[in-house]
């Protein structure tokens, strides 16, 4: 029989979905904030990049100085062409899917980010329903992050949390190109 302290409890073990999606800057960066909090408790990161192919700044510092982070790109140094993605985005994309469940059902991480998993969803990279399905499946415990913008709707409903991040001013639209440090 269960006792009212006992579903308390568990719902505090439960691990969270939550949802980073949005126009604006961050959503990764948010992401990662959470990663260090995690494992500033002691628990076990990891993230998979999607449509990434280049370690980025705070990753890179992530993995230097963070024991109990890993991070895995499933990506080309590249734009993904949204209306005409190449075989090779998709198959990368699907890679990464296929990692991700893997690693998902490890039970050797804690947290699982899934950076851009929604544009991917969104660009048709890979399948929203496998990922909503993905999320169903995953271990009680395990805590997952999912960013991107375009974020499905699907995916939103099962998420606990879901934050926007809207763009109110960006210094590309002032021609101020990218930079070390501020976009990778």
């Amino acid at each position: 029989m269960t006792t009212q302290t006992d579903e308390i409890a568990g719902k505090y073990e439960k691990g969270l979905v939550i949802v980073l999606t949005g126009n604006g800057k961050g959503k990764t960066t948010a992401a990662l904030g959470q990663a260090l909090r995690a494992i500033g408790h002691g628990l076990r990161v990891c993230m998979i990049q999607f449509m990434k192919g280049r370690k980025y700044g705070e990753v890179m510092a992530a993995e230097k100085y963070l024991p109990g982070f890993a991070a895995h790109l499933f990506g080309l140094d590249s734009f993904v062409m949204r209306d005409n993605p190449a075989p090779v985005d998709i198959e990368l994309a699907r890679r990464g899917l296929a990692f991700a469940k893997e690693v998902i059902a490890s039970g050797e991480y804690d947290m699982v980010i899934l950076d851009e998993i929604n544009v991917a969803c969104d660009f048709e990279l890979v399948d929203p329903k496998d990922v909503a399905d993905m999320i169903r499946g995953k271990p009680p415990a395990l805590h997952l992050i999912l960013t991107g913008r375009y974020a499905p709707e699907e995916i939103c409903a099962l998420a606990d949390t879901v934050s926007e991040v809207g763009e109110v001013k960006h210094h590309y639209a002032a021609g101020i190109k990218d930079r070390a440090g501020i976009e990778y």
